[in-house]
């Protein structure tokens, strides 16, 4: 839940007394998830608009906590590694975090280029507080949805407050979501979206791979230019070279992203 919480957006996500909470926009209509760490499982709660929602909801809680993962395929691949083997040996269950909404999740990856994880969060924030739908029945701070593709679409390049360069990337992003153009769905083919992604402005590889691996549940996606992931490698004793870097988690495959989740949390 630390790595959910260090990037909760005020009104959308909250934290407390341990339990994540968030809001959802769901087929039938707007929904709040709970989720609570337990003694070796995840209370899950739901206040939903529509209950025939509740197998999308309990589907989107799965995906954002990874549960559909194999922790033993993964362990058996990164364990025997030299360099992470023992982090591994240290939390064998370790997941990937995903998302609840895919294209929330590339909208605020675009946010958080470049900056800080509290600077990410301020951009996201203004956008919820201006273009945000407000929850009928909000719970505790959770009180807004996060604005759709669609309507970020519509909105007018000035009124968003951000860098033009950001503004542009947010923007043409948001309408090639709306319009179909980008799919980040379930059956979308990681590396055409990839592709499609590095072909909008100001959309760089690290956020191509960032997006892969949370929306589109690619368990082999890996930032090379990560500073986390870079650090972490450097402390271990790889050489502070992109070659070198991308050379070590070459041996992770098919699991590289989990690779990363261990080498983020040694930093902790």
């Amino acid at each position: 839940m630390k790595f959910l919480g260090q990037r909760a957006v005020p009104a959308v996500e909250e934290v407390v007394g341990g339990a994540y909470r968030r809001s959802l926009a769901l087929p039938g209509g707007a929904g709040v998830l709970e989720l609570a760490p337990e003694d070796g499982y995840v209370h899950a709660r739901f206040w939903l608009e529509d209950e025939g929602d509740v197998e999308v909801a309990l589907e989107r809680a799965r995906a954002l906590l990874d549960l559909d993962a194999d922790p033993e395929a993964v362990a058996a691949v990164l364990g025997r590694d030299q360099l992470i083997g023992p982090l591994v040996a240290r939390s064998p269950g370790r997941r990937v975090p995903g998302h609840v909404d895919p294209h929330e999740l590339a909208v605020r990856a675009v946010l958080g280029q470049q900056v800080s994880l509290a600077a990410a969060n301020t951009l996201a924030s203004r956008l919820v507080r201006e273009y945000g739908a407000t929850l009928a029945r909000p719970r505790g701070g959770v009180t807004r949805l996060f604005p759709s593709a669609a309507t970020l679409a519509a909105v007018k390049p000035e009124h968003l407050p951000m860098p033009a360069t950001r503004r542009r990337a947010v923007l043409t992003l948001a309408r090639s979501l709306a319009s179909g153009e980008l799919r980040l769905e379930a059956d979308t083919d990681p590396r055409e979206a990839r592709r499609r992604l590095l072909a909008l402005p100001g959309v760089g590889a690290w956020t191509a791979e960032y997006i892969a691996m949370r929306a589109l549940r690619d368990a082999d996606a890996f930032m090379a230019g990560d500073l986390g992931v870079r650090r972490a490698l450097v402390r271990l004793g790889v050489a502070d070279r992109a070659r070198a870097i991308t050379e070590a988690a070459e041996r992770w495959r098919p699991y590289r992203a989990y690779g990363m989740v261990h080498l983020w949390s040694a930093l902790g």
